[in-house]
Protein backbone atom coordinates (compact mmCIF):
# COMPACT_ATOMS: atom_id res chain seq x y z
CA UNK A 1 0.00 0.00 0.00
CA UNK A 2 1.78 3.13 -1.52
CA UNK A 3 1.42 6.04 1.13
CA UNK A 4 0.68 9.59 0.56
CA UNK A 5 3.05 12.45 -0.27
CA UNK A 6 0.83 14.51 2.26
CA UNK A 7 0.41 14.43 6.21
CA UNK A 8 -1.45 12.23 7.45
CA UNK A 9 -3.85 12.65 10.48
CA UNK A 10 -6.32 10.62 12.38
CA UNK A 11 -9.14 12.62 10.39
CA UNK A 12 -7.43 11.61 6.67
CA UNK A 13 -5.68 8.52 7.03
CA UNK A 14 -8.69 6.44 6.52
CA UNK A 15 -9.44 7.61 3.09
CA UNK A 16 -5.79 6.54 2.12
CA UNK A 17 -6.69 2.93 3.00
CA UNK A 18 -8.19 1.21 0.20
CA UNK A 19 -9.03 -2.46 1.22
CA UNK A 20 -10.13 -0.37 4.60
CA UNK A 21 -8.26 -3.30 5.81
CA UNK A 22 -9.69 -3.08 9.43
CA UNK A 23 -12.72 -3.76 8.45
CA UNK A 24 -12.04 -6.97 6.64
CA UNK A 25 -11.77 -9.16 10.01
CA UNK A 26 -12.87 -9.87 13.35
CA UNK A 27 -10.75 -11.22 15.84
CA UNK A 28 -12.10 -13.45 18.67
CA UNK A 29 -9.75 -14.34 21.95
CA UNK A 30 -9.83 -17.67 23.61
CA UNK A 31 -7.83 -18.81 26.04
CA UNK A 32 -4.89 -20.37 25.88
CA UNK A 33 -4.32 -23.88 23.89
CA UNK A 34 -2.44 -25.83 26.87
CA UNK A 35 -3.08 -29.47 25.64
CA UNK A 36 -2.53 -31.78 22.79
CA UNK A 37 -6.72 -31.60 22.97
CA UNK A 38 -6.49 -27.73 23.04
CA UNK A 39 -4.33 -27.70 20.34
CA UNK A 40 -6.52 -30.29 17.97
CA UNK A 41 -9.41 -28.33 19.02
CA UNK A 42 -7.14 -24.94 17.12
CA UNK A 43 -6.18 -27.18 13.61
CA UNK A 44 -9.62 -27.88 13.23
CA UNK A 45 -10.49 -24.07 13.63
CA UNK A 46 -7.52 -23.20 11.07
CA UNK A 47 -8.45 -25.68 8.47
CA UNK A 48 -11.31 -23.47 7.77
CA UNK A 49 -11.31 -20.87 4.90
CA UNK A 50 -10.58 -17.53 6.20
CA UNK A 51 -9.82 -18.47 9.99
CA UNK A 52 -6.28 -17.97 11.25
CA UNK A 53 -4.64 -18.00 14.96
CA UNK A 54 -2.43 -15.76 16.61
CA UNK A 55 -0.56 -14.68 19.98
CA UNK A 56 -0.10 -11.33 20.76
CA UNK A 57 1.14 -10.20 24.04
CA UNK A 58 -2.35 -10.05 24.97
CA UNK A 59 -3.20 -13.28 24.32
CA UNK A 60 -4.66 -15.64 21.80
CA UNK A 61 -6.91 -14.88 18.92
CA UNK A 62 -8.83 -16.80 16.24
CA UNK A 63 -8.81 -13.86 13.93
CA UNK A 64 -11.19 -14.10 11.08
CA UNK A 65 -11.29 -12.96 7.57
CA UNK A 66 -14.44 -11.88 6.45
CA UNK A 67 -15.56 -8.10 4.95
CA UNK A 68 -17.86 -6.08 6.60
CA UNK A 69 -21.26 -5.99 5.10
CA UNK A 70 -21.34 -2.42 5.35
CA UNK A 71 -18.49 -1.46 3.86
CA UNK A 72 -19.06 0.32 0.45
CA UNK A 73 -17.10 -0.67 -2.55
CA UNK A 74 -15.56 2.66 -2.16
CA UNK A 75 -13.94 1.56 1.70
CA UNK A 76 -16.84 4.42 3.25
CA UNK A 77 -19.27 2.35 6.08
CA UNK A 78 -22.62 2.53 4.70
CA UNK A 79 -23.90 2.67 8.50
CA UNK A 80 -21.44 5.04 10.24
CA UNK A 81 -24.02 6.95 11.98
CA UNK A 82 -25.26 4.18 13.85
CA UNK A 83 -22.10 1.67 13.47
CA UNK A 84 -21.71 -0.39 16.19
CA UNK A 85 -19.74 0.83 19.37
CA UNK A 86 -16.76 -1.34 19.18
CA UNK A 87 -16.45 0.60 15.55
CA UNK A 88 -16.99 3.93 17.09
CA UNK A 89 -14.03 2.82 19.77
CA UNK A 90 -11.27 1.92 17.27
CA UNK A 91 -8.80 4.29 16.72
CA UNK A 92 -6.52 4.47 13.46
CA UNK A 93 -3.71 6.46 16.19
CA UNK A 94 -2.09 2.82 15.23
CA UNK A 95 -3.37 0.34 12.55
CA UNK A 96 -3.14 -1.57 9.71
CA UNK A 97 -2.19 1.12 7.48
CA UNK A 98 0.72 2.04 9.27
CA UNK A 99 2.24 -1.49 9.92
CA UNK A 100 1.19 -4.90 8.98
CA UNK A 101 0.01 -6.09 12.38
CA UNK A 102 0.83 -10.06 11.47
CA UNK A 103 4.73 -8.16 12.41
CA UNK A 104 3.19 -7.83 15.94
CA UNK A 105 2.28 -11.40 16.75
CA UNK A 106 4.28 -13.65 18.71
CA UNK A 107 2.77 -16.46 16.44
CA UNK A 108 1.03 -16.40 13.86
CA UNK A 109 -1.09 -19.86 12.02
CA UNK A 110 -2.55 -19.40 8.71
CA UNK A 111 -2.87 -22.85 7.98
CA UNK A 112 -3.40 -26.24 9.01
CA UNK A 113 0.40 -26.81 8.23
CA UNK A 114 1.77 -24.03 9.97
CA UNK A 115 0.16 -24.66 13.35
CA UNK A 116 0.99 -28.78 12.52
CA UNK A 117 4.49 -27.91 12.30
CA UNK A 118 4.10 -25.76 15.52
CA UNK A 119 2.52 -28.26 17.86
CA UNK A 120 5.21 -30.92 16.17
CA UNK A 121 7.72 -28.75 18.05
CA UNK A 122 6.08 -28.57 21.12
CA UNK A 123 4.92 -31.92 21.75
CA UNK A 124 7.37 -34.27 21.05
CA UNK A 125 4.84 -37.07 20.82
CA UNK A 126 2.18 -34.98 19.23
CA UNK A 127 1.03 -38.16 16.67
CA UNK A 128 0.38 -40.63 19.64
CA UNK A 129 -2.88 -37.70 21.06
CA UNK A 130 -4.77 -40.57 18.82
CA UNK A 131 -3.99 -43.24 21.08
CA UNK A 132 -3.97 -41.55 24.79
Amino acid sequence: MSKPDIELTAQNKCSFCAPSTCCTYITQPFDTPRSKEDFDYLLWQVSHEGVQAFKDPEGWYLRILSRCTHLRPNGDCGIYDKRPQICRDHSNDWCEYDIDVRDEYELFFDSFESLEAYCRKRFKRWDERFQE
